[in-house]
């Protein structure tokens, strides 16, 4: 994948060394980056990074809303933004599963710059007036779901499980984004939806007549959680202070996982990823108040062995910083040779005529998927 925006960043003039200061850092004028729809917190955060980029360097950030996970990386790809503040659907994308086990998508090479987790979860919010208290209560009730969004769906039915429910034993409604789905939750088309316990959707629906709530999934249910990792095994319980009905005197464990996640494709130029990432790093003070949950972009909650690798800009920052250790390193190295081990399987897989309908091809790439992993000695985790 070609660099983006080539004559923006042959002008900037890169920071080098330890002793980095935000007057060092040089980033191009204009910056484009995709998020959740407008209101989401992923989106609110997003606005904040890029109000400190524009106040610290001059840099104008521009922020795309979009509804899904494939609408979000679409313009990386296309070379039309250099960045996303992404769920866990880049988690999908490099492991080409759901929307991504298309023809069109396949293994994507997508890279970490920082994420927050901070006092909110990322779980199911549940209207009060159904009645619900836990998640088992959820029986039978409608729960929406997001054309095109595996990370929203696949969240939702991880969160079920830990009650004990499959798909099939509640009514799933479609939506065509997000937004639109936290809009069926006021006009009472659904009962339940995933979001971040301090999205915008989630206020919205906790000032509205129908009230909000999120089910706790504490973690002494072992089995619960078994369920809930053999679908997510990126979810956490997380002591969540923030959200409807939760603060530091009243907690609750809640599923979560660091949200929003700033990434980018690896083919990023190194400088690049590493200005924007070492500006997060400096002016952290700058945007940490700007947005509920932004504090969690704090480079002391960096989780530097999640599911995704690091770009080699960002790590660069890290090591700036003095928080990148070789356990790190080598923890990175081995994620990256996932993505080339998915990304050779893929390459095969093509050359090899796979079937033209889509459910067979995506059947067929998810065999090949499975066998490649076994063979390079690595965990498939979907099947």
């Amino acid at each position: 994948m070609k660099a983006l925006f080539a004559t923006a960043v042959a002008a900037m003039t890169f920071a080098v060394g330890p002793g980095v200061s935000a007057q060092d850092i040089r980033l191009p004028p204009n910056l484009t980056l995709t998020a959740y729809d407008t209101g989401s917190s992923g989106f609110n955060m997003a606005v904040a990074v890029g109000k400190a980029l524009k106040d610290k360097h001059g840099t104008d950030l521009r922020v795309l809303p979009a509804g899904n996970d494939v609408a979000r990386l679409a313009p990386l790809r296309a070379n039309r933004a250099q960045a996303s503040a992404m769920g866990v659907g880049s988690y999908f994308a490099q492991e080409a599963v759901f929307e991504f086990a298309t023809r069109e998508w396949g293994p994507q090479p997508l890279r970490l710059m920082l994420a927050a987790t901070d006092c909110n979860a990322v779980s199911l919010g549940v209207a009060k007036d159904t009645g619900v208290r836990e998640v088992k209560d959820l029986k039978g009730k409608r729960v929406g779901v997001v054309v095109g969004s595996p990370a929203l769906n696949q969240n939702a039915f991880a969160v079920l499980a830990f009650g004990n429910l499959k798909p099939s034993d509640v009514k799933l409604v479609e939506f065509s984004s997000y937004g639109a789905m936290w809009k069926g939750v006021i006009n009472n088309e659904i009962d339940a939806a995933i979001a971040s316990t301090i999205s915008g959707q989630a206020k919205e629906a906790e000032a509205s007549p129908r009230g909000l709530m999120y089910p706790a999934t504490p973690s002494s249910d072992k089995a619960g959680w078994e369920r809930v990792r053999k679908l997510a095994p990126y979810y956490v319980p997380h002591k969540t202070t923030c959200g409807p009905g939760l603060s530091a005197q009243n907690p609750a464990e809640i599923p979560s996982y660091p949200y929003p996640i700033f990434m980018a494709y690896a083919a990023q130029p190194v400088d690049l990823i590493y200005n924007l990432t070492r500006s997060m790093i400096v002016n952290y003070a700058a945007y940490k108040d700007g947005a509920p949950g932004a504090a969690g972009l704090e480079l002391s909650r960096q989780d530097f062995t999640w599911v995704l690798p690091y770009h080699e800009g960002a790590v660069k920052a890290f090591r700036e910083a003095g928080v990148w250790k070789p356990e790190h390193e080598a923890h990175n190295q081995a994620l990256i040779r996932r993505q080339d081990t998915l990304a050779a399987a893929w390459t095969a897989f093509l050359k090899a005529n796979p079937p033209e309908d889509k459910d067979a091809f995506r059947k067929a790439w998810l065999a090949a998927r499975a066998d490649s992993l076994k063979k390079a000695g690595l965990d498939v985790i979907f099947d």
